[in-house]
């Protein structure tokens, strides 16, 4: 389960972390606008609130684990950043083109198309594949933003 960069721009943001929070490294993250934190990112996060990838990983026997603190996050910074992940479900060559949900943080579910976070753009194997993520308010529409 990981989130590996292949091809576009990104960059470093810090971002304030909920406290208390396992996170694992090369996974997606989404911003809580509630509490303004980051949170890993489930199978029912919209688009528009997931910021990018955590590159470590936050564990409850972390020093740090419960403290109020910022960490980084790779940002895409460009259309169409190509990122590698793993399917939970069997990807198939006839999945290219399709908009996917994610399974949960590190992981796309070729069985379903509500949020449709992964645009698949290259069949890897039934295991993997390459995707352009539809995150951000472009995700919802929103043009210039």
């Amino acid at each position: 389960m990981s989130v590996i960069l292949k091809s576009g721009k990104t960059k470093n943001i810090a971002f304030p972390v909920t406290v208390s929070t396992e996170f694992t490294k090369d996974t997606l993250v989404y911003v809580d606008t509630t509490v303004g934190t980051i949170k890993p990112a489930t199978s029912s996060v919209a688009g528009n609130v997931i910021a990018g990838v955590i590159r470590q990983t936050i564990a409850s026997t972390d020093d740090n684990y419960a403290d109020a603190r910022e960490v980084l996050i790779e940002v895409p910074v460009e259309k169409n950043v190509i990122y590698e992940m793993d399917v939970t479900a069997s990807l198939a060559t006839t999945d290219v083109f399709k908009y996917l949900d994610l399974t949960d943080a590190g992981t796309v579910n070729p069985a379903a198309s509500t949020y449709d976070i992964a645009f698949c753009t290259k069949y890897l194997s039934t295991t993997k594949g390459e995707f352009v993520l539809n995150i951000g308010a472009e995700s919802l529409g929103v043009i210039g933003a």
